[in-house]
């Protein structure tokens, strides 16, 4: 996985499914084994793989779910594997506004529903209005709003645990063309000054704490630069972990993720909580008995 995820480390999956539309991806879920645990990539711009593996079955949705469109009521319709800046540019050209945020998120769309992403002051949810999800059977559900407990960058079902977000459709206030262009411009030129691109990394680290950032925090820890194996906290934002030569592991990062955790806590009482998701087995040395988390 690490050629599939923006880190450039992590573990192997067992298998991997390429759907070629949304009513492959539907069969494929109709077929596979109830118990086949899945991992839905998008841009894997918010995963790790740990370096002992995924034992399940990944599904790769950018290039695949990347249907975007108008509908005839004025809503967007975009499917879960939808870069959000290709969402972000669509919505601009359609004279509509307030969708420049999704400009600042290098995910797709189906990543943005599940943990509701965000940035300066826009979040994913919103701008939904209903949202299509697959269940385990392979069969289309139309839910809204209000069938998801909807938080800081957190969204997922009141009720039903085996569906996957396919598409949403969104809708946005009319805006100006020009006006959204520039915007997209601003915050685009924001972020390159501000965050570490050069560099693989997975975009914020962590959420930020009520009244406070993270990077502040990890800033005034004195965790700057700090390096463990190759992966090191980014000396240009301190909530992004760097792999600097690209020859990080998995594990390296999440111990570096550990550290961050455990020196903001002692210092200053306060638990900080993971943006990324990280899934699979512990790599154990050749030998140990140990199991994976």
């Amino acid at each position: 996985m690490a050629t599939h995820v923006s880190w450039r480390a992590g573990g192997p999956v067992a298998r991997a499914f390429f759907p070629a539309d949304l009513a492959d991806l539907a069969a494929f879920l109709g077929r596979v084994r109830y118990d086949e645990p899945l991992l839905l990539v998008g841009l894997g711009s918010n995963l790790l793989v740990r370096d002992g593996g995924f034992d399940g079955t990944a599904i790769f949705t950018h290039g695949a779910l990347n249907t975007l469109r108008r509908e005839p009521d004025g809503s967007f319709y975009a499917e879960a594997g939808v870069a959000s800046p290709k969402l972000a540019r669509f919505v601009g050209k359609q004279a509509c506004a307030e969708a420049e945020f999704l400009a600042g998120i290098p995910g797709t769309v189906g990543g943005a529903l599940a943990m509701n992403a965000g940035c300066h002051g826009g979040e994913t949810w919103r701008y939904v209005e209903k949202v299509l999800m697959l269940n385990r059977s392979g069969e289309q559900v139309v839910r809204g709003p209000g069938d998801f407990a909807i938080g800081y960058r957190h969204a997922g079902l009141k009720s039903a645990t085996d569906e996957i977000f396919a598409a949403a459709w969104f809708r946005f206030p009319p805006g100006d063309v020009e006006a959204a262009q520039e915007r997209m411009k601003q915050l685009l030129e924001r972020r390159v000054a501000t965050q570490p691109l050069q560099l693989p990394n997975a975009g914020s680290v962590f959420r930020n704490p009520p009244g406070d950032h993270a990077a502040r925090l990890i800033e005034a820890a004195g965790l700057k630069g700090t390096q463990i194996g190759g992966a090191q906290v980014s000396e240009k934002h301190a909530n992004f972990i760097v792999n600097r030569e690209g020859e990080a592991t998995a594990s390296a990062i999440e111990m570096l993720i550990g550290r961050i955790q455990a020196e903001v806590a002692e210092k200053f009482g306060i638990a900080l909580i993971r943006e990324v998701r990280i899934v699979g087995a512990v790599a154990y040395p050749s030998g140990h008995d140990g199991e994976g988390v």
